[in-house]
């Protein structure tokens, strides 16, 4: 239940025809407390709810719990979420081993594109394809949960 994790920047959208699925995710926050977020997610046709506990000191890692509910559940909890759901679309590219797992953001955090790749360990190798930026792990302005209370359209330079 230990998610590992580095997420970077993304400098192109070369992804897009990389991509062998994307899905559109709504999502909202029950809780953005930086010691347990708690979150409701729409991904295509089903609904999430995910806690996370505290990020590690370098960001990598952190507990994560996530349970599959009915997608009508997921609509109902998103009413009780805090101001600022996230809308983006989840696109999935796959990169010797790896899946790439790229968001695009709209609404208030239009044009910020992030990548996000699980790992088994903190110091696993893997491909850094050429679409991708500068990392941003542990960096919290770019934690979804953040974003939805700090959209992305009000700091950006």
């Amino acid at each position: 239940m230990i998610e590992i994790e580095r997420k970077f920047l993304v400098k192109s959208d070369g992804f897009k025809a990389e991509a062998f699925k994307q899905t559109r995710i709504v999502q909202g926050f029950l809780s953005t407390d930086k010691k347990r977020t708690v979150r409701v997610r729409i991904k295509g046709a089903d609904g999430y709810l995910t806690i996370k506990g505290e990020s590690s000191k370098n960001g990598l890692s952190r507990f994560e719990w996530e349970k599959k509910i009915p997608k009508q559940e997921a609509e109902q909890l998103l009413e009780l979420c805090k101001k600022g759901v996230i809308d983006k679309i989840r696109y999935e590219v796959k990169v010797d081993n790896h899946t790439f797992e790229i968001d695009e953001f709209f609404g208030e955090n239009e044009g910020l594109v992030v990548a996000e790749v699980e790992l088994n360990s903190e110091t696993e190798d893997y491909t850094k394809p050429n679409w991708l930026g500068t990392e941003v792990t542990g960096i919290t302005k770019y934690y979804n949960s953040q974003l939805s209370e700090h959209p992305y359209t009000l700091w950006v330079e």
